[in-house]
């Protein structure tokens, strides 16, 4: 058995607003991951719920400086980590967004910060993609020859960052 990449040309891809799709059954999604404060204890504690929904396979778990880190106003690295999950029942894109917000808070995620005081994100939770129920539905009636040809990039998160895209290449590598 040898690995073999598949074709990830995400401009190919139908993209979408989350709106447009709110409340389609949503059976597969890839999840982009953060944490910048005591990632080994929140990144963990987000997989096993995560695992609770469906199947989860990951990428490997990435250390990035914080983008919008500056010399004036250093910010602690994030731990980044894409998740593709696999869901045991269809839920809705809304009710999936509701879930990881929810999530986020049980991982004692705090939205509000005082003026120059670093960001602590102890969990962050990104829909990248996702694939719908019913893969004959209008947004995706693209080719279905490429597999992954059925997924909706979320266009509020597109372009990908880096780590972004490389863990979306790791996680679409097959198996032969």
């Amino acid at each position: 058995m040898h690995k073999k990449p598949v074709d990830l040309n995400l401009t190919t891809f139908t993209q979408c607003a989350p709106e447009t799709v709110q409340a389609q059954p949503v059976v597969e999604l890839v999840l982009a991951l953060g944490s910048n404060y005591q990632a080994d204890k929140y990144l963990p504690l987000a997989r096993q719920r995560l695992a609770a929904l469906g199947e989860v396979r990951l990428s490997t778990a990435f250390q990035n400086p914080d983008f919008t880190t500056t010399l004036e106003q250093p910010k602690p690295d994030y731990t980044n980590q894409c998740v593709h999950l696999a869901l045991t029942t269809p839920v809705s894109l809304q009710q999936l967004q509701q879930i990881f917000r929810t999530l986020e808070g049980d991982c004692n995620r705090c939205r509000q910060t005082k003026p120059n005081q670093v960001r602590r994100v102890t969990m962050d939770i990104d829909i990248l993609m996702v694939k719908l129920a019913n893969i004959e539905n209008s947004l995706s009636k693209e080719s279905k020859s490429k597999s992954m040809s059925n997924w909706i990039v979320m266009a509020d998160r597109y372009p990908f960052k880096e780590h972004e895209e490389a863990g979306v290449r790791e996680l679409t590598v097959s198996t032969d």
